[in-house]
This record gives C-alpha cells, structure tokens and sequence, in this order.
C-alpha cells in the first residue's frame, strides 16, 4: 500500500499516543531491594545475535538470564514494549527513542548497540537498470523498510532534503513496511523499486547481484551510534545491579567483537543459532562484519541524540524543549571505561 506524508503523519502520531497510554507502566518483571530480578524479558531479531545475546553466550551476565518472548522487526514497537513492561529492554533507532520520550513514556537510554561504519551500514538499493539515480526520481515510487518512523525513514527524509525536494515532493515518496527477509525479494520482483538492506541481509544481496546503491547512511552522516537499548525509569530504580551487569556485559560484547577475529566472532554466533532452536538459517551469518557502534562500550555521548532532537523539532514532530538532553539517557550503569575496551575472551 502506498504510505503518503499524511499516514507518516498518523503513524508518528499514534507512537505518540501509545507513548502516552504507557507512560505509567511498570517493568512487571521488577523487585525492589535484594530481590532485584535475574531474569531480562527480550524480544530477538530472527536469524541475528543481539549483542545481549552475544553477552550472555560469553559469560559476560554473570547470574543474570536473558528470556527470550519472541521476535520483532521494529524498534519502535520494541521499545514501546519495553516501556509498557511487556519486557525488560528494548532497543531502537535514536529518534524513534527522542519521540517516545517526548510523549512522557518512563524510559532512559542505557547503551548504544547499533551504529553505522564503514562495514555496518544501511543501504538504499535499486536494481542494476533502475532509471533511478537521484533524489528527485524517487518521487512517487515505493521504498521497502522493516518500519516506519524510525532509523530509515529517518535516513530517507535527510536524503531527499538534501538533494533539495520540498516537503510536498517528500510527501510523495512512499516508504513501505516490507520484512527484512522479504525485501531483497521484493525489490527483485519489482513490487517496490527501492531496498533499505542493512548488515547480513544487504551483504547476501550484493553477493548475488543485480543491485546498485543509491546511497547509504554512512554517505549522509559518516561514523555515528544510531540506537540505544532503554529501559524504564522504575526498571533501573528497582534493579540497579541487574542494570549495572547487563549494560556492563552488552558494552563488553562490543568491545569483545571489535577485538575478536571476524571468523571467531562469525563462529560464535552461528553456535548460538543452531543451539536457540528457532528454525532459523546460519549460512546468512558468514556476511556479518560490525555492529557499527561508534563509542567504546556503547557508552552515550549525548550528540547521537541530540541529532534526532533537531530533526524531530525541524520536522515539527516535536516541539522545542519537549525533551531535555539530559534526562534521556545515562552511562550510570555501564561500568566500561570511557577510552579503554575492557573486553576478555569468553568461554
């Protein structure tokens, strides 16, 4: 279906509205005191490892379980999740996490855990023939992304703002929901004319051939942290110790990744696959390369916030002053140094 600048308009609104319906909920799973929980609820990526994944395979959670209640494919409806305390933690791209902030939701970014660099990026691509080779030919035509309001529609509107259409031509290219695993597939079938692939999927995708970028997020903003994983104001009171461990664990597994050999790291995860028993595919995991984090640890600066602040606030999704930097996150419980990896080889 076509998605015009007035059903972004209502899908960035309706993220407000749940924001706002949730913005008393509790991390169920919470206990004050020494009874802190040992147990984090999570959502998965089908046929990836999450970096608390990865931690917790290494022996970086220590007495703390990860438990998995099934997968996603959206970051806003992860941390939507999240605040509501469906779950423990969720992860998202940083403006989706600016916008469910604004909209009083009880949460605090923890971590980066996904960025952009030279190996980990997303990509705009249209087939080998496409005519398309500009901002200004995407008007009218249909760009496949896992889901709207967040990293790529993000990446898509500083594009088409760059290469100079108003608002009104933007409001004529039309992102589309497309799963993951479905897009490639898609773009080949010429049921959208272009890709948003990211990671392992963009890397399957050019091995085959036939695809050309347009442009990537690493072309429009260099190195940078895109997502944080956040959990709720009351999560974090309850449960500072289990707070402490698994942020401390989740920066170590990214500093225990840029450290590894790729093979060993590639290795790893595809045990961690078959062993999980999700019917998943292993093969697509030889393509992984970075999870692109840009600080040491995962630890936050402030500035790969900000950025969305500005943007939402540009775009008049926010207003200004809604959303105070320094509320939203905090490096409290990543126990990481600042300039040092302090990553060690797991069992």
């Amino acid at each position: 279906m076509a998605t015009t600048a007035s059903t972004r308009r209502q899908f960035l609104s309706l993220l407000g509205l749940s924001a706002v319906a949730v913005s008393c909920g509790t991390a169920t799973g919470a206990t004050s005191g020494k009874g802190q929980t040992r147990t984090l609820r999570y959502q998965g990526w089908a046929g990836q490892v999450t970096l608390p994944e990865l931690a917790e395979n290494l022996g970086y959670l220590e007495d703390v379980k990860l438990k998995w209640v099934g997968n996603t494919i959206s970051g806003p409806q992860d941390i939507q999740s999240a605040a509501t305390g469906q779950i423990d933690f969720g992860g998202a791209f940083n403006g989706a996490v600016v916008k469910l902030a604004a909209n009083n939701a009880p949460i605090k970014a923890v971590i980066s855990y996904y960025g952009s660099d030279k190996y980990a990026y997303n990509g705009f691509y249209v087939l080998k023939d496409s005519p398309i080779r500009s901002a200004r030919d995407l008007v009218g035509k249909k760009v496949g992304m896992n889901t709207l309001g967040a990293h790529s529609e993000a990446m898509l509107d500083i594009y088409l703002q760059r290469g100079g259409l108003s608002r009104a031509q933007i409001g004529k290219v039309e992102p589309l929901v497309v799963p993951p695993v479905n897009t490639e597939q898609s773009l080949r079938q010429k049921q959208i004319e272009v890709a948003v692939l990211g990671g392992i999927l963009r890397d399957k995708a050019l091995a085959t051939g036939g695809v050309r970028p347009l442009f990537t997020d690493h072309e429009l903003l260099g190195s940078f942290s895109a997502g944080t994983y956040v959990m709720t104001d009351r999560f974090l009171k309850q449960n500072p110790e289990t707070a402490r461990i698994f942020v401390t664990a989740v920066g170590r597994a990214i500093e225990w990744s840029r450290s590894t050999p790729r093979e060993e790291v590639i290795a790893r995860m595809t045990d961690i696959v078959k062993k999980r028993g999700r019917n998943e595919e292993t093969a697509p995991l030889k393509y992984w390369w970075s999870y692109g984090v840009a600080e040491t640890a995962g630890r936050i600066t402030g500035a790969e916030l900000q950025l969305w602040i500005d943007w939402l606030v540009g775009r008049g999704d926010i207003q200004k002053g809604q959303v105070t930097l320094s509320d939203l996150f905090t490096n409290e419980f990543n126990g990481n140094q600042k300039s040092t990896a302090t990553a060690q080889s797991g069992s």
